[in-house]
């Protein structure tokens, strides 16, 4: 595992007992992975996005803590939520770390995960590269929108 997804399994981790937000100190968690505050900053903002069902407060000083809320929804609501909070293209590897999320929240089985995977991979896409992004965005929700629909 790379340290970024040591960490945000670290993070989603914290979420097990039920509680609806954690608090947790950058530089302490950045000490405690032996890493720089900016890779804590690089998961949060990656792993941790609206789309992907999160809000983030960062709180400047004091070693910048930040505070994550988890949402809870339903299956349809959550894929919605991921839906319309995607503005732009997705790449590659945002488009994996959604459908890492969707089945580690049980929102999609391994089959539909691996369709999607599919679906939006750049060997499928073989388009220019400056329209990949936008159309493998747009694969992707439309195939969310027919999941939402079960």
């Amino acid at each position: 595992m790379r340290m970024s997804d040591i960490i945000e399994e670290f993070i989603k981790d914290l979420f097990d007992d039920g509680r609806d937000y954690i608090e947790i100190g950058r530089n302490e968690l950045a000490e405690q992975f032996n890493c720089v505050p900016s890779q804590i900053n690089y998961v949060i903002s990656t792993r941790f996005k609206p789309s992907q069902g999160y809000y983030v407060e960062s709180k400047r000083g004091g070693g910048g803590h930040i505070k994550i809320k988890k949402i809870d929804m339903t299956k349809s609501t959550y894929l919605m939520h991921i839906i319309t909070n995607i503005e732009g293209g997705l790449t590659s590897q945002e488009v994996d770390i959604l459908i890492s999320d969707l089945l580690s929240y049980g929102i999609v089985n391994k089959k539909e995960a691996k369709l999607l995977k599919v679906a939006t991979s750049d060997n499928i896409l073989i388009i220019p590269t400056q329209y990949r992004d936008d159309l493998r965005a747009n694969i992707f929700k439309n195939m969310l929108l027919n999941l939402a629909d079960d």
